[in-house]
C-alpha cells in the first residue's frame, strides 16, 4: 500500500490536533484493543475494591497487578502499530496487531518496570528530576517496536536520546491531554460519589467512582498511545530526516 510521504515536524497544537484526528478514526480499532487488554486487570481491580480491599484479598490484588502490567504492555504494543501504520498510510488490523506485538512482550513489561522504578525514584527524591525522566522515556515504547529495539535498556536510551531537547514539548502535551481528558472524568466520578452519599451509601458512591474511571481509563489510555507514538515519528523528523528516509525507501533508493 502507498504511503503518505507528507510527515513534516509538528507545533504542539499540530500534534494535538493530528491526534485527536487519529484517534477519532481510528477509535473502533483502538477502543476494541482497551477493551481485550483493560477489561480483565480494571474488573479484577474493582472485584477488590468493592470487597474489602488489598488486604482481604491479597492474591486477587496481586493477579490483578500481574495482568494490569502484562495486557496493558500488549495493549501499549498493539495501540502503537495501528497509530504507525495509520499514520504512515498503511492499515492493518487489531487481530494483525495483537500478532506483530506479541514478540515485544517481554522487552516492553522490562522496560515499564524500570522506567516505573526511575519515575518513583526521582519524584521521591526532587519533583523536577523525575519528571525529566518522565519526559524523557515518553517515546520508550514506540522505539522498542517500532524499530525492534534489542532489549529494554535499549528502548530507553533511544527515548532519551530522542527526547532531548524536546522535553518541554512532551511535557506541555502530556499536561494538555491530561487536562483535556482526565480532570473531566475526575469531575464525573467526584459527582457521581456526591450524589450517592447524599443518599446515604457512601460505599456505593465509591463503587460508582472507581467504575466511572474504569470506563475513562479505556477511552482515554488510547488517546495517550496515539500522542506518544506522534511524539516518536516529530522527534524522528526533526532529528533524522525520518520523511527523507520514508522517501528513499518508497523511490528505492539506499
Amino acid at each position: 500500500m502507498q504511503r503518505d510521504m507528507t510527515l513534516r515536524p509538528m507545533s504542539l497544537g499540530d500534534l494535538l490536533d493530528a491526534s485527536f484526528g487519529l484517534y477519532r478514526r481510528q477509535f473502533v480499532p483502538l477502543i476494541f484493543v482497551a477493551l481485550a487488554t483493560q477489561t480483565i486487570p480494571l474488573a479484577l481491580g474493582l472485584y477488590v475494591e468493592a470487597s474489602g480491599g488489598m488486604l482481604e484479598h491479597p492474591i486477587a490484588w496481586f493477579v490483578s497487578v500481574l495482568a494490569s502490567i502484562a495486557l496493558g504492555q500488549l495493549g501499549i504494543a498493539t495501540s502503537t502499530f495501528i497509530v504507525a501504520e495509520t499514520y504512515l498510510g498503511g492499515s492493518i488490523t487489531p487481530n494483525e496487531a495483537f500478532s506483530r506485538a506479541q514478540p515485544f512482550l517481554g522487552r516492553l513489561i522490562l522496560a515499564a518496570l524500570a522506567s516505573g522504578l526511575l519515575y518513583g525514584l526521582g519524584l521521591l527524591l526532587f519533583i523536577i528530576p523525575g519528571i525529566i525522566i518522565i519526559c524523557g522515556l515518553a517515546v520508550t515504547a514506540p522505539a522498542i517496536v517500532l524499530e525492534n529495539q534489542p532489549t529494554a535498556t535499549a528502548g530507553m536510551s533511544r527515548s532519551f536520546f530522542l527526547t532531548k531537547g524536546h522535553r518541554g514539548k512532551v511535557f506541555m502535551a502530556f499536561v494538555v491531554a491530561f487536562m483535556l481528558i482526565l480532570l473531566p472524568g475526575i469531575a464525573l466520578g467526584a459527582f457521581s460519589v456526591a450524589a450517592a452519599s447524599a443518599t446515604g451509601s457512601v460505599t456505593s458512591g465509591v463503587i460508582i467512582f472507581l467504575v466511572v474511571q474504569a470506563v475513562l481509563q479505556v477511552l482515554a489510555y488510547p488517546f495517550l498511545f496515539v500522542l506518544t507514538t506522534l511524539l516518536y515519528y516529530d522527534f524522528r523528523v526533526r532529528k533524522e530526516a525520518y520523511d527523507l528516509e520514508m522517501l528513499s525507501t518508497a523511490l528505492g533508493v539506499a
